[in-house]
């Protein structure tokens, strides 16, 4: 044997040595079932529930650092409901920063003289999430106070800050509750989130139907009927009112369908043509100042030469996040994913807002070595039916957030397992309450979970579990996810 062939021996048994010495030295940090194996528990209630685990897509790792502890199904692009929440709002919180915040001003292009605006009053919205219409009384109060009693031209709204300005018109129904909060379509001047408000109240006899949000010029029509149902199920009988429009921009709503007697419940209800909406809040709150104003709701743009006169802040994106992972608010997901977009640099590029936040999203996903393979956003909320990611992309978005400076901010917005938010009333006196913070996600077909758990030694994990069922079988998946929770707070025991 030659020199040269002796030398290319003894490279390859060195390498070969090397390998397996390396392979046995992995071996002894790898849990003592195999990577992709469901803990016996989790698969017999999987089976006992009438699922299956080719169903399940999970992935748990440490919270930190280091390879998976379990791995199932985890690369494949699933549908994940409400757990895509944890990709817009940690996104959000790291591109845009905790103390961000929205701007809602009011601008004139004529002065105000003798209490009077021979004018046009500019109403510019900024994507403020929860713009109330409280908020808007305290800047409609700030005008009084500033002198103007009398508004002789219209309201003008500004939604450029956003594009499209009015994504809602002829967006097709996501389900079969367009009235319902869930379903609302942002837009840069949501006010109220465009909901009305009522209160419902009965006795023995008679329901009394009040409307609580303030609006001049809607008109109740009761026609409801007693029924001896139960409270709590009030909802069996309700029928969401019949809208007409009347001349002198007035607004009658008739309420039929039925009640039940001696009982309470409060609906809020996505209803009228969000200017319809707008003027008729404004019309309520100005009058109460004891504003004059009869002119109509336009859109349009502030002009280049118009004076801002009021501006009302948001608050911070932090504060944000809490209702937004807590409570699962889509509408205001989808305005922090819109507003990735809007204050990007990469903004100018895209006539649409929304696929400027997507570019921002993948150019985040490259930043921190993410693939983006597969990834599918609508509008960032997970209401959608098109959504696709892995639970491996979430679990590796969940990792980065764990080392970043703003996990503090970020963890805080995640609902506590059987203290708070969506997880309030899980896993009560198991071993994960309160050592849990989870997202949640649910659509017909889909059941899902993501966040982090700490363990009986302190460890802290990262866990994404969706699972993707027939519709009927959704709601069994619960119990499947919940058990892969317990199962790794308690010491995967």
């Amino acid at each position: 044997m030659s020199p040269h062939s002796l030398h290319q021996t003894l490279a390859k048994r060195l390498s070969r040595a090397f390998f397996l010495v390396s392979l046995l030295s992995l071996s002894c940090h790898l849990p003592s079932f195999a990577q992709d194996s469901l803990p016996t528990n989790v698969d017999q209630l999987i089976k006992k529930t009438g699922l299956q685990a080719s169903q399940l897509h999970l992935q748990i790792l440490p919270a930190h650092e280091g390879q998976a502890l379990l791995s199932h199904q985890a690369e494949t692009l699933v549908s994940p409901a409400s757990t895509l929440k944890v990709l817009t709002s940690f996104i959000a919180l790291d591109e845009l920063g905790p103390n961000f915040r929205w701007k809602t001003q009011i601008y004139s292009d004529v002065p105000i003289k003798a209490a009077q605006l021979k004018g046009n009053l500019y109403l510019k919205g900024g994507g403020d999430p929860n713009f109330t219409w409280d908020k808007l009384s305290q800047m409609l109060r700030n005008l009084r106070q500033q002198g103007l009693r009398e508004i002789q031209g219209d309201i003008v709204l500004d939604r450029s800050y956003f594009q499209p300005s009015r994504p809602e018109i002829n967006a097709p129904a996501f389900d079969e509750n367009p009235d319902a909060y869930y379903n609302v379509i942002p837009d840069a001047l949501l006010i109220h989130s465009n909901i009305s408000a009522f209160s419902l109240t009965s006795d023995n006899s008679t329901i009394d139907i009040k409307l609580t949000t303030p609006q001049d010029n809607v008109r109740l029509i009761n026609q409801m009927k007693s029924s001896k149902a139960a409270c709590n199920q009030w909802k069996n009988g309700w029928l969401a009112p019949q809208i007409k429009l009347l001349e002198n921009q007035q607004i009658e709503l008739n309420f039929q369908g039925s009640f039940p007697k001696n009982c309470q419940a409060n609906v809020y209800l996505n209803l009228l043509e969000r200017n319809l909406y707008i003027g008729t809040v404004i019309r309520a709150l100005w009058r109460e100042l004891g504003g004059e104003w009869q002119g109509k709701i336009v859109d349009g743009n502030v002009p280049a030469n118009a004076k801002l006169l009021q501006q009302k802040d948001s608050e911070t994106l932090a504060d944000t996040l809490r209702i937004i992972n807590k409570f699962s608010d889509n509408a205001m997901t989808r305005i922090a994913f819109l507003t990735l977009g809007a204050e990007s640099t990469l903004a100018k590029n895209f006539a649409d807002t929304s696929q400027a936040a997507n570019a921002v999203v993948r150019e985040w996903f490259a930043k921190h070595r993410i693939p983006d393979q597969g990834l599918l956003i609508e509008n960032g909320s997970g209401l959608s039916r098109i959504d696709r990611i892995s639970s491996a992309q979430l679990a590796q978005i969940l990792r980065v957030a764990a080392n970043s400076n703003w996990y503090p901010e970020f963890a805080s917005s995640l609902p506590i397992v059987g203290v708070d938010g969506s997880m309030r009333n899980r896993l009560k006196n198991s071993s994960a309450e309160a050592r849990a913070r989870i997202k949640t996600g649910y659509l017909k077909n889909v059941m899902a979970i993501a966040g982090y758990v700490r363990d009986k030694q302190q460890k802290d994990w990262i866990v994404v579990a969706i699972m993707n069922t027939e519709e009927t079988a959704t709601s069994k998946a619960k119990a499947v996810l919940d058990e892969i929770i317990a199962w790794l707070a308690s010491g995967r025991e």
